[in-house]
């Protein structure tokens, strides 16, 4: 599937939306909620089986999802502020809860993605961040992106420990 070519266009996600989606170990879409299909703009046929990174923007640095893989692989809950890349070129900003969800026995079911609102002033402050950890990543690389935002995280009195709280904080 073509990648389409990015907009000016932003989606709205209102308050009451909550997209939905589960993955499987790879990171490929095995379920998503009618909203997702909506918001994206894709049908079930063209995103299932799918990996998630189909809807990655190229405004989103690489080392957001370093993190996130990282943490998930450990068996962590992860919140992180995703900008998507709709079927249009359009794009939308959300703040997305993932987890894994297990079996019974203990052995992995699937990656549970829950994702809601950004306020305004949230998309500006994450935005400005994201747009300088994409500068360093290309200049320097991810490891370098890493340690700014690691930065970033102290100069706002956090630290990797707390990111999740963090992440939820700044959206209210």
């Amino acid at each position: 599937m073509q990648r389409p070519t990015p907009t000016d266009i932003e989606r709205e996600v209102t308050a009451v939306d909550m997209i939905v989606s589960k993955g499987n170990e790879a990171g490929d879409i095995t379920y998503a909620n009618p909203i997702f299909f909506k918001i994206s703009g894709y049908s079930q046929g063209e995103l299932l089986d799918q990996p998630h990174s189909i809807l990655r923007h190229p405004d989103m640095p690489k080392v957001i999802f370093k993190y996130l893989w990282d943490n998930l692989k450990a068996g962590k809950e992860v919140y992180a502020y995703v900008k998507n890349l709709c079927k249009d070129g359009s794009y939308y900003w959300v703040l997305a809860q993932v987890r894994v969800a297990k079996n019974p026995d203990g052995s992995f079911r699937n990656y549970v993605s829950t994702r809601r609102a950004v306020k305004p002033e949230t998309k500006e402050k994450v935005g400005a961040l994201y747009a300088k950890l994409l500068e360093i990543e290309k200049s320097q690389g991810v490891e370098a992106a890493e340690k700014a935002l690691a930065d970033w995280l102290a100069e706002n009195g956090q630290s990797f420990e707390t990111f999740n709280q963090f992440m939820q904080e700044l959206n209210k």
